[in-house]
């Protein structure tokens, strides 16, 4: 440990450092973050409606706006209220320069809304508007 008995009176120090509990706190930190890393990566619930379309393959990240059942708006998994909802569009259509945007409408959300967000879509400019679903089982 920190001190070496011997016999007689002579004592010498150790100066050896225990590296145990810094092993331990490090593994402990591994796991926390190898359990938690997954959780970060997962956006918002909503329950998609199910399609017999294939999935679409992009190569780049699409701009994805979500709509939730209780009628918000998110851009890129950020909440934007319904006013700015044009105007985010407008700016990052603008960033891009791509015109593509696609919309995740949970199936639970009011009908009203998901088209207002198809029109606010359009008037910022939107060239093409997918919508986004779920497989058929």
């Amino acid at each position: 440990m920190g001190v070496q008995l011997g016999r007689g009176r002579s004592r010498r120090a150790n100066g050896d450092i225990n590296v145990t509990p810094f092993v331990d706190v490090v593994l402990v930190l591994l796991i926390i973050f190898m359990v938690t890393a997954p959780l970060m990566l997962q956006g918002m619930d909503v329950n998609l409606p199910e399609t017999t379309t294939q999935p679409i393959r992009m190569p780049t990240a699409p701009l994805v706006l979500t709509v939730t059942k209780d009628g918000t708006y998110s851009l890129a998994r950020q909440v934007i209220p319904k006013a700015e909802l044009q105007t985010k569009l407008e700016a990052v259509f603008d960033a891009r320069g791509s015109k593509e945007v696609f919309l995740r409408a949970d199936e639970a959300a009011p009908y009203g809304v998901v088209v207002q967000a198809m029109a606010a879509a359009r008037r910022a400019g939107a060239t093409r508007l997918g919508i986004v679903t779920e497989e058929e089982h």
